[in-house]
């Protein structure tokens, strides 16, 4: 039986080894952060999660929804606009938009709709 192939990493600290495709300037840009490549891009994704953790939290929240209101109303007039909507956290042109769907479904999106609104607010 051959040895376990091991890849890029340090599976044992949780550190998982990927591709990351960068412009020329960003990787001369990174080779010059002290303690290395690896470190200056876990802090900046650091940075980038802490800066706005409310809006972090409420990304997943739209985009489960927006997977629901694709299958429950992908062919529901004002579907589309809905969505843009939805992302763009604008909650009064949603209700707008949503008015005519189905109760159901209106009062769903439009109850995570708002749980997404109050996470991305809460910082």
């Amino acid at each position: 039986m051959a040895p376990p192939v091991r890849g890029p990493g340090r599976p044992r600290l949780g550190v998982v080894g990927r591709e990351v495709s960068l412009l020329p300037r960003h990787w001369e840009w990174l080779e010059l952060q002290p303690s290395g490549i690896s470190a200056a891009l876990r802090r900046l994704v650091d940075q980038a999660r802490n800066t706005e953790p409310g809006k972090e939290r409420a990304r997943p929240l739209r985009a489960a929804l927006s997977r629901v209101m694709t299958a429950m109303a992908g062919n529901r007039p004002g579907y589309e606009e809905a969505s843009r909507a939805l992302f763009a956290g604008d909650q009064p042109r949603l209700e707008t938009l949503v008015r005519k769907w189905p109760k159901d479904i209106r009062r769903y999106v439009l109850d995570r709709s708002r749980e997404a609104s109050d996470a991305a607010s809460a910082d």
